[in-house]
C-alpha cells in the first residue's frame, strides 16, 4: 500500500468491494447476517476503520466455512450478534466514538475546572 492509497482510502475501498462479493455468493441468511455483523462493527472502528478490516476478514472466513459445513447462522451466532460483536471488538475496541469521546470531553472540563 502506498502513501496515496492509505491517504484517500483507496485500498480499504478496493479490500471493502472484495468482502461483498463474497459474501454475495452465501447463502441469504448470512448475507444477512453479514450485514448485521457490519453494523454492530462499525461503530467500534478508529478514526480511519482500518483497525477492522482483519476482524471483517476473519469473520466472512467464518461464515464462508460454516456455510459450506452446511450449519445455519443460528448454530453460529445464537440469538445474539450484538454480543458477538462486542465480543469480537474486544473490550478497549468495544468503545463507540461517542463513548471515547464523552470520555475526552470530561478529561478536558475536569482539567480546566482544575480537578
Amino acid at each position: 500500500m502506498n502513501f496515496w492509497e492509505k491517504v484517500t482510502g483507496s485500498d480499504m475501498t478496493k479490500e471493502m468491494k472484495s468482502f461483498e462479493s463474497r459474501a454475495k455468493k452465501l447463502p441469504a441468511d448470512y448475507q444477512a447476517s453479514w450485514g448485521k455483523i457490519k453494523a454492530n462493527l462499525w461503530p467500534h472502528s478508529d478514526f480511519t476503520g482500518r483497525n477492522l478490516m482483519p476482524i471483517l476478514d476473519g469473520v466472512l472466513g467464518l461464515l464462508e466455512e460454516t456455510a459450506a459445513d452446511g450449519q445455519s447462522v443460528q448454530e453460529v451466532f445464537g440469538d445474539d450478534i450484538n454480543g458477538f460483536c462486542l465480543e469480537l471488538a474486544g473490550e478497549e475496541v468495544a468503545k463507540s466514538f461517542r463513548d471515547k469521546w464523552r470520555k475526552q470531553l470530561n478529561n478536558n472540563i475536569a482539567k480546566k475546572s482544575g480537578k
